[in-house]
């Protein structure tokens, strides 16, 4: 095999020479867009990458690991902008705290970004807190539940029922480092030098519990206690909010991997950005609003990305966010359609899209037959940071305008 395959996300397809195995692994698991024979080139599979970037290894039985690399159509540092603010609006509004110029790929800027995030949190020592602990014990510390005692004990003298508050490394924030860092250490591709210090790093958190997978990620707030862990922290959420990607394909193919699905990062990212430039117009934002159905039976059930309700709770504005390729410069016929619908159960007179590109800044419609307009709007991921934003707070002081005439 002659490298790894290199795909562009929403790119042209490649046509390359895989193994059969390798190329319907990569079908089944729904990493590319397509996975198809090449009717040309016998023994060669056309791949086109779609929504989804990162990178991936497939190992079938009987061929050697072949490693699938889906460059971002943004650069890196926007990708890590967009990704961080929508994580925390206030702690990621400059995109250069992460210097990702000297590496090459989405992964291996990641994995360098966070290993130097975390060897400087980790620099002073790690950090120590106050846990909260109930536990069954043969001698008291802190004070003794009595309730427990008798529902579990039925009045036996031990063990004692006890709660108490222990300081100790294994806290929210440690937690968080140790499982982004062994999460790193499961993907192939993390380059072996970076790889080597990421072990340096868990070494340092071995007194801390690892995350069992699918238990909730532990809860941490920003603090002046807390401060140099912060940048690690973010960018630990980042990870485990990224998709690892762990698919058998009939016992004879696995594909083990780190994707961001961009469609939900930048369906996350307006949604967040949104919320924050609507904050000085009052009201509440409910992002992918519950309770929302087209019939009056409630058995069409929808979900707006944003809905904007007043201070007296009903709504009064609804966006939805698009990360799509348009055709032909026109923004898709059907998501007017969706808009229409949410319009409609709501009822609203406005309705918002947002689209991560356009050929027009702003397009509206008046719908024939009803009192509703919908507009439709593109943001252009490639400006800096503070113009994205300002063109957000831009598209909010235009749904207030809507809603206040």
């Amino acid at each position: 095999m002659n490298g790894p395959v290199e795909l562009r996300e929403y790119g042209e397809p490649v046509s390359r020479a895989l193994p059969d195995a390798v190329g319907r692994a990569l079908a089944a698991a729904g990493v590319v867009e397509s996975a198809t024979p090449d009717p040309y080139l016998p023994g060669n599979w056309r791949l086109r990458a779609g929504s989804k970037v990162g990178a991936v290894t497939v190992t079938a039985a009987g061929a050697e690991p072949v490693t699938v690399r889906i460059a971002p159509k943004v650069t890196i540092g926007r990708l890590f902008f967009l990704l961080g603010y929508s994580l925390d609006p206030r702690g990621w509004r400059d995109d250069g705290l992460v210097d990702v110029a000297e590496e090459r790929g989405l992964l291996p800027a990641l994995a360098h970004a966070y290993e130097r995030q975390v060897a400087r949190a980790l620099g002073r020592g790690v950090l120590q807190g106050y846990r909260h602990t109930e536990d069954a014990a043969l001698v008291v510390r802190g004070r003794i539940l009595e309730a427990e005692q008798i529902r579990r004990r039925f009045g036996a003298a031990l063990p004692v029922e006890i709660a108490y508050d222990e300081f100790t490394t294994d806290i929210a924030e440690n937690r968080l480092l140790r499982a982004a860092t062994e999460r790193l250490l499961r993907v192939p591709g993390v380059p072996r030098d970076v790889r080597a210090r990421l072990l340096h790093q868990r070494a340092r958190l071995a007194d801390v519990m690892p995350l069992v997978r699918g238990q909730r990620r532990p809860d941490w707030r920003p603090s002046r206690l807390n401060a140099r862990y912060q940048p690690a922290l973010r960018l630990a959420e980042m990870i485990l909010a990224g998709a690892s990607v762990e698919h058998r394909v009939g016992g004879r193919a696995r594909v083990e991997g780190f994707l961001f699905d961009m469609n939900k990062v930048f369906e996350d990212f307006v949604c967040v950005a949104l919320r924050e430039a609507l904050r000085q117009f009052g009201g509440r934002c409910a992002l992918q609003a519950r309770g929302v159905y087209l019939d009056e039976a409630d058995t069409v059930r929808m979900r707006p990305d944003l809905v904007w309700n007043g201070e007296e709770g009903g709504p009064i504005a609804v966006a939805d966010a698009k990360y799509k390729a348009e055709k032909r410069g026109a923004f898709p016929d059907a998501d007017l359609y969706q808009m229409l619908a949410y319009c409609a159960a709501l009822g609203l007179g406005e309705g918002h899209l947002v689209y991560a590109r356009g050929s027009a800044t702003r397009t509206s419609h008046r719908v024939r037959g009803a009192d509703i307009v919908l507009h439709q709007h593109a943001l252009a991921l490639d400006r800096p940071p503070d113009a994205l934003l300002a063109q957000l707070r831009t598209l909010a002081g235009w749904m207030a305008r809507g809603v206040t005439g």
